[in-house]
């Protein structure tokens, strides 16, 4: 499993004319999900992300996880994230997770973390997506299960 976690001032989702999703600071959540993972692989990155010191304390320093400050979380499906472009000129999907698995963890990994954090909004998985965001640092890291 592989995410991209930015941590944003806002950010929202939305899928046709619907907002999704929509939270003001805390974290945008891109998840990708790989024909391997299985529950454990988001237990891991679920606990990783929520406990992980993204935010600055009262010196400036990053010192604060997305529990310490009560962080509103976006998650965002993005099997892209698995996508290949070492030969040719078009992207290989083939390490993806098939759409039905994919979305089975996909929104294992929005109730482990609906579970930890108070305010958890979502995409809307496998549909066309405008996302919208403010960067706030800009602070963007990715994780991987494995």
């Amino acid at each position: 499993m592989r995410i991209i976690v930015q941590r944003v001032k806002e950010a929202e989702v939305i899928v046709g004319d619907q907002i999704s999703g929509k939270i003001s600071r805390g974290l945008l959540i891109f998840l990708g999900v790989s024909k391997q993972d299985k529950e454990a692989d988001a237990d891991y990155l679920v606990r990783k992300v929520s406990e992980l010191r993204l935010f600055e304390d009262s010196r400036g320093k990053m010192n604060l996880s997305a529990l310490d400050t009560g962080a509103e979380i976006l998650i965002v499906s993005q099997f892209t994230l698995y996508g290949d472009c070492k030969k040719g000129r078009r992207p290989s999907f083939d390490k993806a997770a098939e759409p039905q698995k994919g979305e089975e963890l996909y929104h294992y990994f929005i109730s482990e973390m609906r579970g930890r954090h108070a305010h958890v909004d979502t995409g809307v998985f496998g549909a066309m997506m405008d996302v919208s965001l403010i960067n706030d640092g800009p602070v963007t890291f990715m994780l991987d299960s494995v």
